[in-house]
């Protein structure tokens, strides 16, 4: 009998449980068919503070609902939209006895993992650097990549095809909270101007006529949002087209509303869709986003494994890397297995958190992300294993070490890409230019703090970067 060795992790399976959504004082009545019904979870959802009083009774004191409505008011990117499904999973009780009322539950609910990035409150966010200098509304620069209104053409061979600006919830970190969801107090949202039919059929006819492409992320907001006769009519017309090999459906939903999943008609649609795919030799797929273990719940399994069931190929799961909700790799592992082991989700990838207006607080360094990649390799398969990622402007996807230069004491990195994104045909430079990323500058060492305090402005700082990374390569080389 061979000897138990220690590992950093321990692996053991987790029996996954759907917290009792009746230990909440608003959903004491609530039955398990309501529970059951996307209808019921729709009406239901947690908008405003007040709605989030009468849910919640007196589990809450009066400072965390002060803390929520400051945020909402003077830092919230999103507005607050939160399905039952989601809130049921904050605090779970699980794995032992509910908090007591008051001080006690409050505390737990400030430290919830799926509260912090869903029902942010400003004592959460920095107050040195609530905002990187260099974070922007639309820090990607979807839309100056725009083919068509809602379709980015971002990569060689694939785009992104966003039908729609809203979500079944609203994420704080949401990277495309330029377009998303309602206007807040310091977010004015653009608003897509066509209509839907135009929008969607001037889309169809770009990726006629543009034979390079062959993977199309249909998203928005979220699909889930969309009648499902209107997305099934927009995905056939996809697989008309010859030259496409690839769909993918982007749905949080998955897992905050997986009750409209699990709806006969969207299933029985599904199922449609999936058969015309496989006839076709096209791989259609859903990918979700799941950022921890505690939104693993036996519905959300079901959920995923219906849709496997009816015939997509995958679900896959793109979770975002986020201080306090997975910045362990005891968290990223145990979501990993949650996903893998029963509900039968792919961990695909992590993506560090883009740098929009007022993230900083949940924004981890490239070496952070360096050092949870490293962790997490070697205890699950190699197909289950995410690939954590740095999306980076003007550039897109890039595996964390995969970082051409590294200044940590400034906390900025260099990446070079081998590709032209839609608005670079004419630019020569474009393969051999250095593109920046930056670190939160409260992970850096006070000299790189001191240096971005004593920078006179944003493009100074970057120039200052550039010139510096240009100096280093080039002495590099002699």
């Amino acid at each position: 009998m061979s000897a138990t060795i220690e590992q950093p992790y321990a692996y053991r399976h987790r029996e996954l449980v759907e917290p009792d959504w009746t230990r909440l004082p608003g959903w004491k009545d609530v039955t398990a068919q309501d529970w059951a019904s996307a209808q019921w979870q729709r009406a239901h959802c947690v908008k405003n503070v007040r709605q989030l009083r009468e849910l919640m009774g007196d589990l809450l004191t009066e400072a965390f609902y002060a803390d929520l409505e400051r945020d909402q008011a003077e830092r919230a990117t999103m507005s607050m939209l939160v399905p039952p499904q989601m809130m049921n999973t904050m605090v779970p009780a699980t794995d032992g006895a509910m908090p007591a009322a008051g001080a006690e539950f409050t505390r737990a609910f400030y430290a919830d993992p799926v509260r912090r990035y869903m029902l942010p409150v400003f004592s959460d966010r920095r107050t040195d650097w609530p905002s990187h200098p260099h974070a922007t509304r639309d820090s990607l620069h979807e839309h100056d990549m725009w083919v068509a209104e809602g379709l980015t053409h971002r990569y060689p061979t694939k785009v992104l095809a966003e039908l729609l600006p809203t979500c079944p919830q609203y994420c704080g970190h949401c990277t495309r909270m330029d377009l998303v969801g309602n206007s807040t107090p310091v977010v004015d949202k653009l608003k897509l101007v066509g209509k839907p039919v135009d929008r969607y059929a001037a889309m169809l006819a770009y990726l006629q006529q543009t034979p390079q492409v062959r993977d199309v992320v249909v998203s928005g907001g979220d699909v889930a949002n969309m009648p499902w006769k209107n997305l099934e009519g927009f995905v056939d017309k996809l697989l008309e087209i010859d030259n496409i090999r690839d769909i993918r459906l982007a749905t949080k939903a998955l897992m905050g509303l997986p009750q409209h999943w699990l709806q006969p008609d969207v299933v029985e649609g599904v199922g449609r869709v999936a058969k015309k795919a496989h006839d076709r030799g096209v791989s259609l797929a859903i990918h979700t986003h799941v950022n921890n273990a505690q939104s693993v719940t036996p519905l959300v399994a079901e959920a995923a494994r219906t849709m496997l069931e009816v015939g997509v190929r995958d679900v896959r799961n793109q979770g975002v890397l986020m201080r306090g909700v997975n910045d362990t790799p005891e968290q990223l592992l145990d979501l990993c297995f949650a996903l893998a082991d029963d509900a039968m989700i792919t961990p695909y990838y992590f993506y560090m958190c883009d740098m929009i207006p007022f993230a900083e607080h949940w924004r981890l360094s490239l070496a952070e992300a360096q050092h949870l990649q490293h962790s997490i390799m070697g205890y699950l398969p190699g197909f289950s294993t995410p690939r954590i990622v740095c999306d980076v402007p003007f550039v897109g996807k890039r595996w964390v070490h995969q970082v051409d230069q590294y200044d940590t004491e400034k906390g900025m990195s260099f990446w070079r890409k081998n590709y032209r994104t839609s608005i670079e045909g004419a630019d020569t430079e474009a393969l051999s230019r250095d593109y920046v990323y930056y670190d939160p500058i409260y992970t850096l060492p006070e000299s790189g703090q001191q240096w971005w305090r004593e920078q006179g402005g944003h493009e100074e700082a970057h120039e200052a970067a550039v010139v510096a990374a240009a100096a280093s390569r080039e002495a590099s080389l002699v």
